[in-house]
């Protein structure tokens, strides 16, 4: 227990040492907030249709109005709730298929890795966009049939990932001694190797949050994520389209453009910060002499 809880702190130090990294996690800590607390954040109903269309940047709205009156600032905050519930829910549900096939495919090997290895294939040969914005237009706009597909498509990336960790530590001496001892395989695979498949695993879902937020904000401004009158960052910049609004009026584009942007440069900071940490030797951090 002792030895583990130093490993932690060590991870949590050579963390620290990537300074994009810390200021990437409190920008996820602060939109995070901002989405579970957005009904008590938002100044006003991001639904409400005002008198003022268009308006610019006042006292009375912080940041403007869009075309129909209503307000941008409260608007973003209620936008984040839907970045933040696609990127944990499609990575979330991406992670654990992933996980599941492939630790299947890596340990027991045989007919069932070869259907898991081909399937994936043929998921990965057709552009993930494209196939996306193909399901998304058949199954129709809305939050849970997003993050449903964008979970569903996404789960080869993991599994290979997964596999090829398990192959590793398969060959391990600890695992080799489990198998002698008689224990189960369920016990090996998630007792044994998975906690130490952990890492690459959970950098990936990392960097699959910012791709499931891009992507989200994508279709959205497109026609085939989010559909109005739901707030979502992506549907937000439909508005910006015209070279009016674009010139003239950057209180409607400017906002929700940013944030995306800091979004996902957030959590490949992360990302990039849970690398290094848990595989120091990946860019030659090694730890303070004592």
């Amino acid at each position: 227990m002792l030895q583990c809880l130093q490993g932690n702190v060590r991870v949590w130090r050579r963390f620290c040492r990537h300074r994009f990294a810390v200021w990437g996690l409190g920008f996820i800590l602060v939109l995070m907030a901002g989405a579970l607390l957005a009904p008590l954040l938002a100044p006003q109903n991001p639904y409400k249709i005002g008198d003022d269309f268009s308006a610019a940047p006042s006292r009375e709205h912080l940041l403007g109005t869009d075309p129909l009156g209503r307000d941008v600032l409260s608007r973003l905050i209620y936008g984040s709730q839907v970045s933040v519930s696609v990127g944990i829910g499609a990575v979330a549900l991406t992670t654990v298929l992933g996980i599941l096939l492939g630790l299947e495919s890596g340990y027991f090997g045989g007919v069932s890795d070869m259907i898991i290895m081909r399937i994936a294939d043929v998921f990965m040969s057709f552009p993930s966009m494209l196939l996306i914005m193909i399901i998304s237009s058949i199954a129709g706009p809305g939050l849970d049939r997003m993050i449903l597909i964008m979970g569903i498509l996404g789960w080869p990336s993991v599994a290979r990932l997964v596999r090829g960790t398990v192959l590793s530590i398969k060959q391990q001496d600890y695992t080799k001694s489990a198998v002698a001892l008689g224990f189960k395989p369920q016990r090996i695979l998630f007792l044994h190797i998975l906690p130490n498949a952990l890492g690459p695993i959970l950098v990936n879902a990392t960097f699959g949050v910012a791709r499931a937020i891009l992507t989200e904000s994508s279709l959205s401004f497109l026609g085939m994520g989010i559909n109005p009158p739901t707030a979502s960052w992506g549907n937000m910049l439909t508005d910006a389209q015209s070279l009016t609004t674009l010139t003239a009026r950057p209180w409607l584009w400017v906002p929700p453009g940013l944030l995306i942007l800091l979004s996902v440069l957030a959590f490949n900071f992360v990302g990039d910060g849970l690398r290094d940490a848990l595989d120091p030797r990946s860019q030659g951090v090694t730890e303070p002499r004592r």
